[in-house]
């Protein structure tokens, strides 16, 4: 459920933005106020801010006062609340609310609305999914576990987006209006923390850990030099890893609005996408992928440094193939060594970091975790797509004949020389030795 609200908002508001928002404001309106696609990268990366603040500020806290439950729960039950307000939002109802008659101004003011409630919805998301969610994985797990924890939640994780953008395609299309679209989806965010409230437990790390007697000094426990230092292998897991997930934010908040004003309208539109030649050529792909990725997986319980190179190899070279065509043959093709490439770089290392967290003290460093793998990410990935999107300056023709910029495919490329520089750190981490240390191999759960 977690998967649903968080791709919900990274897939869907940015849709949300393009196709209700500017769908039918004027060029002048649109100088008055921002483009688009920078409306997008404002907004992705405000919300990185607040997540990365959200996660100290509550990790630290779930970690003293050793209740993980409730902080999960809780915070999905109001996360599916805010998700559903977005629906409530349009012009109209800000033009009222604020008592406005200039286009410009209300353009600008429904942008920054929606981003306000983005930010308070990342604060729930991440004060139960970043801050208390993942320590409390890291709490019930033990390194040899994590690889098989980490890829059960990536194929939930895949499944989450996939039903996100199943229904949310019909929002995307008009089908169904984006109120319903997120009043649903909001409500079954709020139902999944209802039953968190039965159905999780805190394992005796959770309970029994000792808390430092200081709660400020527990929120910069992981900026001390000696803390860097000590734990060096963390540090560089997560810097190889934060390059590689900057290089997906690059294009990944305007995915599906490329896909909806570029790669379908290339293609002839969705009919000729599902020709009999297209799906054969797509299942091929995903059986050579599954293929793949269960052999890598395999070899990565010995060999991880091995299949994290390859891992952030591939998704170099499949962004460089995805930046040299809009064909859904080309796409297609190029989704083998992306996906195989992102569920290696995530899977393991994910499962490397937890690894690296000290026993105990999980919480104090989901802040730290979440400035490599969001705040980094989050602020300059779409920054720079952004720049990429506004130097091919391809545009569409809104309802009332003003030009919005649209993603191209040149974001693709500078994904992909972003990427190759992950390889740096991990090269580090390798000559220090992926694997952790043995620790305890059972942990029981009340």
């Amino acid at each position: 459920m977690g998967g649903i609200a968080w791709n919900t908002e990274n897939m869907y508001f940015n849709t949300f933005i393009t196709n209700e928002i500017y769908a039918d404001v004027s060029q002048s309106a649109i100088l008055g106020s921002m483009e688009a696609t920078t409306a997008v990268a404002r907004m992705v990366a405000l919300s990185a801010i607040a997540a990365v603040v959200t996660t100290f500020i509550m990790g630290a806290l779930s970690d003293r006062l050793k209740n993980r439950k409730m902080f999960i729960s809780v915070g999905y039950i109001l996360w599916g609340i805010v998700t559903a307000m977005f629906g409530f939002i349009t012009k109209e109802n800000v033009a009222n609310l604020f008592n406005l008659t200039d286009e410009a101004r209300i353009l600008g003011t429904t942008v920054w609305c929606i981003i306000l409630m983005d930010i308070i919805m990342t604060f729930m998301g991440s004060t139960s999914n970043d801050a208390a969610f993942q320590a409390w994985m890291t709490d019930i797990t033990v390194p040899k576990q994590r690889p098989i924890l980490e890829t059960v939640l990536s194929v939930v994780g895949t499944v989450s987006s996939f039903a996100v953008t199943g229904v949310g395609s019909f929002a995307q299309a008009g089908t169904i209006t984006y109120k319903a679209f997120f009043i649903g989806l909001g409500a079954v965010v709020t139902v999944c923390g209802v039953a968190g409230l039965f159905l999780i437990k805190d394992p005796p790390r959770t309970l029994e850990k000792e808390a430092s007697n200081n709660y400020w000094s527990d929120l910069v426990y992981g900026f001390r030099p000696s803390v860097i230092k000590e734990n060096s292998r963390l540090y560089l897991a997560l810097a190889s890893f934060c390059i590689a997930i900057v290089a997906f934010q690059v294009f990944y908040p305007y995915l599906l609005t490329y896909v909806q004003y570029v790669i379908i309208p290339d293609n002839g539109g969705i009919a000729n996408m599902l020709r009999l030649p297209v799906i054969i050529t797509a299942v091929v792909v995903v059986a050579i992928l599954l293929a793949c990725i269960v052999t890598l997986l395999k070899l990565s319980t010995k060999k991880r440094g091995i299949c994290l190179l390859i891992g952030v190899v591939m998704l170099t070279l499949g962004f460089f193939i995805l930046s040299t065509s809009t064909s859904v043959y080309v796409i297609l093709v190029s989704l083998l060594p992306v996906v195989l490439g992102n569920a290696l770089v995530n899977i393991l290392f994910n499962a490397a970091v937890k690894d690296f967290i000290p026993e105990g003290k999980a919480g104090r460093f989901q802040g730290i975790r979440m400035i490599f793998v969001v705040l980094i990410p989050m602020v300059i990935g779409p920054v720079i797509g952004d720049m990429a999107c506004q130097r091919a300056a391809q545009t569409i023709i809104n309802e009332v004949g003003a030009s919005v910029i649209v993603p191209a495919k040149n974001m693709f490329l500078w994904a992909g020389i972003v990427c190759i520089f992950g390889i740096i750190p991990l090269y580090f981490l390798m000559r220090k030795g992926v694997d952790a240390e043995e620790v305890k191999d059972t942990v029981e759960v009340n």
